[in-house]
């Protein structure tokens, strides 16, 4: 069939919606005269903007449907909207209630779910489980594309970065004292579960390793993370650049694609960094890097040595540090061997 206008639906969270990204391309490759509409909620947004893939970007607002009152009170307006656009097709990636109402409320003929769908989207959706649905999730995503028989060679994340946004980006790490020309890695402390952080201390000890070659260490992360880089910045010798809560995601994402490594644990900016294809040192424990790690090839995953290790468990029942045990000279050597291999490339 020759859809006209599809629906992606993938509101949150932020590595979610990267992982999605190549369902765009796929659809637009295969669909080229196709008007793609995705809606999404505002802490993705940005992710979206500049993409050729995509022709519209319909803002969830989350706070209006919180409850089903809100769906009531909000929904016929939502659902006049997308009407508007005659979709036949949405294809829902979240899986959950909230989506699968916006997948009913779309009017699309034919409507896909992929193979995780929860609290009853199955029952609007169809749901495809696809050979890869015990895989990573940027394929089980793909895989509800390949039941339209899509051909995909190979997945292609677009995180396009405007010359303005580039430009603005620019004078962000010019005040904050880098010159990314310069070798630069780039640490992100931050995660959004305490059992997914490798300690401040360690980072601290990665830091003296880094500022001892050569090499300099640009911490990122959101506003709640002033805690994690005041702790590095106390233990190490020389405190790293502090680029804590002074970006956007566009802007993040060009600091992160110009960067020689990325080192984090499993967040959205790791997954941001496997998308711009820097290399990434992924360190995990109660999450599993077959599903959740970064996608691609160039990448070391480092995981935790506790038996317990991928228990999904947002802290720890037992009170381990989760991430403890991954020494930061294992860190270290995986740095210099991914600078090794680093190419010098034009963006």
């Amino acid at each position: 069939m020759n859809y006209k206008n599809i629906l992606i639906i993938k509101l949150s969270a932020i590595g979610d919606v990267i992982h999605a990204l190549p369902v765009a391309s796929a659809l637009k490759a295969c669909y080229p005269q196709a008007r793609i509409t995705w809606v999404v909620e505002k802490p993705a947004y940005d992710l979206l903007t500049n993409n050729p893939n995509i022709d519209e970007i319909i803002l969830f607002e989350k706070k209006k449907f919180k409850s089903i009152s809100g769906f009531l009170k909000h929904g016929p307006k939502l659902a006049c909207e997308l009407h508007k656009r005659k979709f036949d097709l949405s294809i829902d990636l979240q899986g959950l209630f909230k989506s699968a109402a916006i997948a009913l409320l779309s009017g699309a003929k034919k409507k896909l779910v992929y193979c995780n769908a929860r609290e009853l989207s199955h029952l609007v959706s169809e749901r495809i489980d696809g050979e890869h649905s015990k895989g990573h999730v940027v394929d089980r995503y793909l895989d509800v594309v390949r039941h339209l028989g899509v051909i995909i060679d190979k997945p292609y994340f677009e995180v396009n970065v405007t010359e303005k946004e580039a430009s603005k980006t620019k004078a962000i790490t010019d005040k904050a004292g880098i010159d990314i020309t310069k070798p630069y890695v780039v640490l992100a402390p931050g995660t959004n579960w305490p059992n997914k952080c490798w300690p401040t201390s360690h980072f601290a000890a990665l830091v003296d390793k880094l500022f001892d070659d050569g090499i300099i260490p640009v911490v990122i992360g959101g506003p709640k993370d002033d805690r994690l880089y005041n702790e590095i910045a106390a233990e190490a010798n020389i405190p790293p650049v502090d680029l804590i809560g002074k970006t956007n995601l566009k802007e993040l994402a060009y600091i992160i694609q110009q960067a020689r490594a990325f080192i984090g644990g499993d967040t959205g900016p790791m997954h941001l960094a496997a998308a711009v294809n820097t290399p990434v040192i992924a360190l995990f424990g109660p999450t599993d890097p077959n599903r959740n790690g970064p996608y691609g090839d160039g990448h070391k995953v480092l995981i935790t040595a506790w038996e317990c290790r991928g228990c999904w468990k947002r802290s720890c029942a037992k009170n381990n540090i989760c991430l403890e045990g991954i020494d930061p000279s294992m860190v270290y050597s995986e740095v210099k061997r991914l600078i090794s291999n680093f190419k010098e490339t034009e963006f």
